[in-house]
């Protein structure tokens, strides 16, 4: 009878009951998900943990021995506690257990095991309540062979409260006994430079290896197996965008009238990419390019340039923005940059859900007639209702608010039609690779000339507390001069726990304790202010009605407001040159890139910019030391490398953003940058010889399972 191969479903592997919990706890559906789901560590049989270490709250597995146990009849009520206590010779740890009296027979003194559940603390005294156990062999076997069964490593799994580590290993056990043969994606030229594994030995060794030194020689293997195939699907993708037609957008006179319009020269990188843009737009296959730069290094103005040059032939161009006040002020600055002359030739139109209805209707009929050549919305203009004429640029501004899909189901408005993708938070080469490796990737790095610049300074509330007040002081003397400032937060009302829905990083586990300054609470505060009197404060969030917000954003920007206390929503695209200081309140509950951002939004103008990170984490807290690492540098690439290396990779490819059924498995994007790009150049080798992989029947399978059906549908829609 043939086995299982990686691709079969799991209910048929180990029955319904089973697949189903798999499923709801890990979301896999086949036995190449389950086979994917790696050790987290090893143990041995003779190893025992520090019980001393281990901390309250917290899941643990580990490898302990019994001590006593016994039963005593509840005071209270009906029925008994088992009380057994394990130990590992430094430290004692109790288990508890009601009205299971039963389970004495086995819990007793010197038997070894492995034991997983939360850690509690009860009088003082650290305790696991109802914990899973699963026991080594008898005595008296695992004597016969002692030393060979002291040193198997027992794998530990990441695991959840309903599938224990030793129930999954179980699984797997009988997973693997019954699996077929098993394909290798990886070239044998591949395999034998770098001395890999064969796909079956490096899934067997990782998950039941006989020897503590199997396992690295296993885990190579899968990750360059993880690698390659990743790649490979990205580099093919690419390709299949490439045999796709467009129509060609040449330049023409629209662009020329707009380059003799501006006050000012471009800058040297903004000229190179948009001609790189420029020429993509007359090539033969749809352009794919992701342009990265600053905040206010001028990606609005190469995008505008490429939006023009579609126009030329009656083209039609379409920017998704990740927010109502962005996409508003969005339409604000292009109809501005295109002037009294070329704005009513374009119709820059604002098509967003929030609109009443009237207006809604008037601008889906100019975006569907073709009257509006420059049309900028959010997710309306994904829904089935928008239609275009002859849509032949996609813009997407800040990619990672954005998942693969709905980038492609706004594509799919257009036949073939060009995509650029703008991003303000500098990507590291190898996430590039790795997450946006279907792209050509252009980057603006110089800035305009006559920025001011802007000074960052934490005030650390944990060391310094009085320095909360002198940040209100310095807001009101920057208003005394004329100025403007923002105060960020990160919830809407601390009171009612409202998280704010705009943010889009996540934040440490410890952030979720309760935040004590919402924009709510910080209007308040500095409504109890004398020397707030005379200073004009308003409020900002996502929860506010869509004009009530446009209507806020633009008194700001006229300078009939002058403190805007607000969430993230002013993140992305809110351009006020006079605003010249930002407070974010508890800095630490935001990301890197994210702060980065948000400090953007001053000394845009030639006023200097003044940026005040206000946190009560202590030194030494990783939190602290984001806040820290934005305030010691301006330069977005470089904290764009700490911003990695402090948060990790998982964080920084979501499945949104990498369009791939999950996130990296063993692969880490920092430790592993020359194993992905020696991967890339293999993957492109294997394609430049055998574009269909007709050849190469193995990496394509492995593909298919790595970036499923639907992943596929998306990242070939057009």
């Amino acid at each position: 009878m043939p086995g299982h191969a990686l691709e079969s479903r799991l209910d048929g592997a180990v029955g319904g009951k089973t697949a189903s919990a798999l499923d709801r706890a890990f979301g896999m559906k086949t036995v190449g998900d389950l086979l994917s789901h790696y050790p987290r560590r090893y143990a041995r049989r003779g190893e025992l943990t520090p019980i001393s270490s281990l901390p309250i709250g917290e899941p643990v597995t580990i490898v302990a021995e019994v001590r006593r146990a016994s039963e005593r009849r509840m005071q209270n009520r009906k029925g008994s506690i088992l009380e057994v206590v394990i130990s590992d010779g430094h430290g004692d740890l109790s288990l508890t257990f009601f009205n299971q009296s039963w389970r004495i027979k086995d819990l007793h003194p010197g038997r070894r095991g492995i034991f997983a559940g939360k850690v509690g603390e009860y009088k003082g005294t650290k305790q696991l309540a109802h914990p899973d156990y699963e026991l080594f062999e008898d005595e008296d076997t695992a004597r016969l062979n002692a030393q060979a069964y002291a040193n198997l490593p027992i794998p530990i799994y990441p695991a959840t409260s309903s599938v224990a580590s030793w129930q999954f290993k179980k699984i797997v056990d009988l997973v693997l006994d019954a699996l077929g043969p098993v394909s290798d994606p990886l070239p044998e030229t591949l395999r034998a430079r770098h001395s890999l594994l064969d796909a079956r030995t490096a899934i067997e060794r990782i998950h039941r290896p006989d020897f503590e030194d199997q396992i690295e020689q296993a885990r190579e293997t899968l990750r360059w197996q993880e690698a390659f195939v990743l790649q490979s699907a990205l580099l093919q993708q690419r390709q299949f965008v490439r045999a796709l037609s467009a129509a060609k957008r040449s330049p023409g006179p629209l662009l020329e009238r707009f380059d003799a319009t501006l006050p000012f020269a471009r800058t040297p990188d903004q000229v190179t990419v948009g001609a790189e843009i420029e020429r993509d737009l007359q090539g033969d296959w749809p352009m794919n390019r992701l342009v990265q730069g600053e905040v206010g290094s001028g990606k609005t103005l190469v995008a505008l340039r490429a939006m023009l040059q579609v126009a030329e032939s009656g083209g039609q161009s379409a920017l998704i923005a990740p927010t109502e006040v962005l996409a508003a002020q969005h339409v604000r600055s292009i109809a501005r940059m295109l002037g009294p002359q070329l704005a009513p030739e374009l119709m820059p139109t604002l098509l967003t859900g929030q609109l009443p209805a009237a207006e809604r209707r008037k601008a889906a009929l100019r975006v569907a007639a073709g009257q509006a050549r420059i049309v900028v919305g959010t997710h309306a203009l994904l829904s089935a209702s928008t239609t275009f004429a002859d849509l032949g640029l996609v813009v997407v501004d800040e990619q990672h608010r954005f998942g693969v899909e709905q980038r492609e189901s706004l594509r799919a408005k257009g036949s073939s039609p060009h995509a650029l993708v703008l991003t303000a938070t500098p990507i590291p080469r190898t996430v590039a690779m790795t997450v946006f490796g279907d792209l050509d990737v252009s980057t603006i790095r110089t800035m305009p000339e006559g920025r001011a610049g802007i000074q960052t300074f934490v005030a650390p509330l944990a060391e310094k507390p009085g320095w909360f007040a002198r940040v209100w002081d310095r807001i009101a003397e920057e208003v005394a001069q004329g100025r403007q400032a923002f105060v960020v937060c990160a919830a809407i009302d601390a009171e009612a726990a409202t998280k704010d829905d705009t943010a889009d990083e996540p934040v440490e586990p410890d952030a979720s304790t309760r935040t004590r300054w919402g924009v709510v609470q910080a209007a308040e505060l500095l409504a109890r202010q004398p020397a707030y009197d005379s200073i004009r404060v308003e409020v900002l969030h996502g929860r506010m009605p869509s004009d009530e917000k446009d209507a806020v954003m633009q008194a700001f920007a006229r300078g009939d407001i002058d403190v805007l206390v607000a969430t993230t929503v002013v993140e992305v695209g809110v351009d006020v040159p006079n605003a010249s200081t930002m407070a974010i309140l508890e800095a630490d509950r935001f990301g890197v890139s994210q702060l980065h951002q948000l400090r953007g939004r001053v000394g845009r103008g030639g006023v200097p910019g003044l940026c005040l990170l206000v946190t009560e984490a202590p030194a030494g807290t990783s939190a602290r030391a984001r806040v820290d690492a934005v305030a010691a540098t301006l330069d977005g690439f470089e904290l764009a490398e700490v911003d990695l290396e402090l948060r990790g990779e998982g964080d920084v490819l979501g499945d949104a953003q990498s369009g791939v059924r999950s996130s990296l498995r063993l692969l880490r994007v920092v430790k592993d940058a020359d194993l992905i790009a020696e991967s890339r150049e293999a993957a492109q080798r294997v394609l430049d010889e055998d574009p269909t992989l007709r050849r190469h029947a193995e990496l394509a399978a492995a593909i298919e399972r790595r970036v499923g059906m639907q992943e596929r549908a998306a990242l070939a829609k057009n």
